[in-house]
């Protein structure tokens, strides 16, 4: 087994050692971690929806541009597609934007393309 290579000598190689040397800074960029800070430019409200085809079938409600931010922030966060439904429409609410979020089963089917 590869992780009980170095099994029988595990305890004589020295372990390491970190020494922090700046506490402020390093306290400082613990609780920046926790901070998750969101910026939706107003471009991308306007072209949220999508624009109207010319061409027969059914009308898509939602941009790309609007699927691709979902997963994107789906990739990121590491959400499922209901738990990325969601989130958006929190990022929205707390905005004060009323934006019509896809649908996870849209996203489902948009994302795959």
């Amino acid at each position: 087994m590869p992780y009980k290579f170095n099994d029988a000598r595990r305890n004589k190689f020295p372990k390491a050692k970190y020494r922090v040397t700046n506490c402020s800074e390093y306290n400082e960029s613990l609780r920046q971690r926790g901070d998750v800070t969101l910026w939706v430019s107003d471009d991308v409200v306007q072209n949220w929806a999508s624009p109207r085809r010319k061409t027969r079938g059914g009308q898509a409600r939602y941009s790309d541009l609007a699927i691709e931010i979902c997963l994107t922030l789906r990739a990121v966060f590491r959400l499922l597609l209901r738990q990325t439904q969601g989130f958006v429409l929190s990022i929205a609410k707390l905005m004060g934007i009323d934006l019509a979020v896809p649908d996870f089963s849209i996203l489902s089917r948009r994302g795959k393309g």
